[in-house]
């Protein structure tokens, strides 16, 4: 009977045994599954959440959008977008400034004949003929840019303010027939005094024996006539951006200087001066060109006449 009761009972524990070995998997499997459905929902909380946070973004820029706009401004920013488009394009202003060396004839209305030059002194006893009126020049100057446009009335043309001088030179005045007997120096030589004031400084024109400790030269038979010139004028050149260039100068105010001094011993002589030239490139800021200048005192520097002109070329360079 016993046996019979231990034999129950081994087969219920045996059962039971085998049905929790088989209830374990199930309970473990039911476990991770709500595991990962938790973690799932989790994550659909967090999309619901960003959802929502771009759904309140979205709203605030239709509220921003919908928001009524200052029409003045706008209707300001659309004329100043408008005078932009309009505005015509700005380039870069170069001015033309250049420097240039001149030289070519010289020419003076009339000859110089003046005491200093022997013409008029005792009956022209220095002797020689008048001074020549022809002569060469040489000079130099400077042309800087004042407008591209005349001030906005006339395009391609440029302004320029040039400073320029030039030395003229009309030769030796010769005192080949000038009595030596008459004159202080080497009694019988052939070797005539020079000018009124050599003579003066030297003892005068009487006797034959120089006067002790003279200033003056007696030993010279000549004088060079010359002339400086410093002017300051306006230069309309044209066609800017063209190789080839023609100006003038309406008029220009010219400053001379003679060698030697007038009859009243008078050395400056102020006048006008016209110009009229042209130039061409050659060579990136190298030019050649070619002018002539005419200039007018109006009245005589004390008996010296210092109208004349002057014609030649130069060689200038840009910067």
């Amino acid at each position: 009977m016993i046996n019979k009761k231990n034999t129950v009972w081994g087969i219920a524990a045996a059962t039971l045994t085998i049905a929790g070995a088989l209830a374990a998997p199930q309970a473990v499997a039911q476990t991770k599954a709500e595991r990962m459905a938790e973690a799932a929902n989790n994550k659909v909380e967090a999309l619901e959440a960003q959802l929502q946070a771009m759904q309140y973004e979205l709203q605030s820029l239709k509220a921003e959008t919908n928001r009524p706009v200052d029409s003045a401004k706008v209707q300001e920013l659309d004329q100043w977008m408008a005078s932009v488009k309009s505005a015509p394009v700005q380039t870069k202003v170069v001015h033309d400034n250049m420097v240039f060396f001149r030289g070519g004839y010289a020419h003076n209305d009339q000859v110089r004949n003046d005491l200093l030059t022997g013409n008029q002194f005792a009956g022209n006893v220095l002797g020689g003929g008048k001074t020549d009126n022809d002569g060469w020049y040489t000079g130099a100057g400077f042309d800087y840019g004042l407008t591209d446009d005349v001030w906005g009335m006339m395009n391609n043309t440029e302004v320029m303010a040039e400073l320029m001088f030039e030395y003229k030179n009309f030769g030796k005045k010769k005192f080949d027939n000038a009595p030596a007997t008459g004159l202080k120096g080497n009694a019988g030589s052939n070797s005539p005094a020079c000018t009124l004031i050599n003579l003066a400084a030297n003892g005068g024109a009487t006797g034959g024996t120089p006067v002790p400790n003279a200033a003056g030269t007696a030993g010279c038979n000549n004088v060079t006539v010359t002339q400086f010139t410093l002017s300051a004028a306006p230069k309309f050149k044209f066609m800017k951006g063209s190789k080839f260039r023609p100006w003038i100068i309406p008029v220009g105010l010219a400053i001379h200087v003679i060698s030697p001094p007038s009859n009243g011993v008078t050395v400056l002589n102020p006048g006008a001066m016209f110009a009229a030239g042209a130039e061409y490139q050659i060579w990136k800021e190298i030019k050649v060109g070619m002018d002539a200048r005419y200039h007018w005192t109006g009245y005589d520097a004390d008996g010296v006449n210092t109208n004349g002109l002057t014609a030649g070329g130069y060689l200038g360079i840009g910067f």
